[in-house]
């Protein structure tokens, strides 16, 4: 199997996906240090299979699983956050919450006003480098400000302070245009460390058949009709049908999305969003 080739990668059939992941995962566990090997994870269907995917591996292995982050970005589905509760208990994932707290103690609700000279010196240093003059911006962690502020920058943070080597995300090639040309192992600067993507050559169908086969746990929103999900306010669903039951191959994935966020896909990973 070639490791970094789209086209035909996304046609192998589920089992052989399976086995490409793994094997990408038993690559990522053997080149960096357990304990600087984080995995990211979201509470949405592909971080969660992610998740499941680094578990099979490691009780393959007989060894504990890498340590998770996950991202609380100020707007959260409580749905999200019972579904994390649940696998965290179920499963003894251990992991770390990341919040930009400077930025979102100061906001009392979605689109209130935040100053930024009330803003501690990394956050304003981090608004400069994103080009923003303004002097204050409304708190949405789904805007270009807000999502490198409640997400990027936590996250970036993290990896400075805890020594992280290898960050492992849950992206997939058909999912978002800026991730078509994404590799398996994807070395980042700023801080330094590598991007692991072992669910890249999956599409949308594979996640929800491999998560029906294995009776792997999602957030009760997919039944719901949300396909993908962010930010509780900038959030929705598009139909009434359950996520796999929609037409899964003729429909955007993320049309339920903030569509503002996904035309600046781009520049904010260019800024160390996943």
């Amino acid at each position: 199997m070639n490791f970094n080739n789209p086209k035909k990668n996304l046609e192998l059939s589920l089992n052989d996906k399976i086995e490409l992941a793994k094997t990408i995962i038993k690559s990522a566990i053997q080149r960096f240090p357990q304990n600087q090997l984080y995995l990211a994870w979201t509470g949405g269907k592909d971080s969660t299979t992610m998740l499941w995917l680094y578990r099979e591996v490691t009780r393959e292995l007989k060894i504990e699983m890498p340590e998770s982050i996950f991202i609380d970005e100020g707007d959260t589905f409580d749905e999200i956050s019972t579904h994390v509760d649940q696998i965290r208990n179920k499963w003894n994932i251990r992991i770390e919450i990341v919040k930009n707290t400077d930025v979102s103690d100061k906001a009392n609700t979605i689109g209130a006003h935040i100053n930024v000279s009330d803003l501690n010196k990394r956050n304003q240093m981090e608004i400069k480098k994103i080009g923003f003059s303004e002097k204050h911006f409304p708190f949405d962690p789904e805007s270009y400000v807000g999502n490198h502020l409640m997400k990027t920058v936590p996250m970036n943070i993290f990896i400075e302070t805890h020594n992280v080597s290898a960050l492992s995300t849950a992206i997939r090639w058909d999912e978002q245009d800026a991730r078509k040309e994404e590799d398996y192992f994807s070395p980042r600067k700023s801080p330094d460390h590598m991007r692991i993507h072992p669910i890249l050559h999956f599409k949308e169908r594979d996640i929800w058949d491999l998560t029906h086969k294995n009776n792997i746990p999602f957030c009760s929103l997919y039944y719901r009709g949300y396909r993908s999900l962010g930010t509780k306010g900038s959030t929705h669903t598009v139909s009434d049908l359950p996520a796999w039951e929609q037409d899964l191959e003729n429909s955007p994935e993320r049309l339920g999305r903030n569509q503002g966020k996904e035309e600046i896909m781009g520049q904010l990973r260019a800024l160390g969003y996943m």
